[in-house]
């Protein structure tokens, strides 16, 4: 068979979202449901500059070991232009995982499962391909924030 592709993963910036103290906003038989403000942060790549601005938050389900995750929140380009950004993924972390980032210890991506499909929309023709290509987010906590790598799927 002919015209199949692999697809391989090129780096195109890194946001570092800061983020207040989670909220509990509910819970359920199974899952406990909160919300984590995001507070600000910077975006910094070969491909995206700007800053992440205040006023965005995530919402989450935690069921067992694994959240599931539903943000939401706008970057300003260098260039003054706003990008929306719907950022939808999981984060699956053991009990010990846990309670090493509680004690402020360092880990990293390879250590949990913390990755997102972010969807971005913006009017700015400089940054129109950010609304016609897929990505992928690899994340890691640390403390007072969420880095995430973006990887446009090629």
């Amino acid at each position: 068979m002919t015209g199949f592709l692999e697809p391989r993963l090129e780096f195109a910036f890194e946001l570092r979202v800061e983020v207040g103290a989670e909220r509990h906003v509910g819970r359920g038989d199974d899952e406990v449901l909160g919300f984590t403000p995001i507070t600000g942060g910077t975006v910094t790549g070969p491909r995206l500059t700007g800053r992440v601005l205040a006023g965005g938050g995530d919402w989450w389900v935690a069921r067992g070991d694994v959240a599931q995750l539903d943000a939401r929140y706008l970057i300003e380009a260098e260039d003054g232009a706003i990008i929306d950004v719907v950022n939808r993924g999981y984060y699956v972390a053991s009990d010990g995982l846990e309670r090493r980032l509680a004690a402020g210890e360092p880990v990293g991506e390879d250590e949990l499962y913390y990755r997102s499909a972010p969807v971005f929309q913006t009017d700015a023709p400089a940054h129109r391909w950010l609304a016609e290509r897929q990505f992928i987010g690899m994340a890691r906590p640390e403390p007072g924030l969420v880095c995430i790598r973006v990887f446009e799927l090629r």
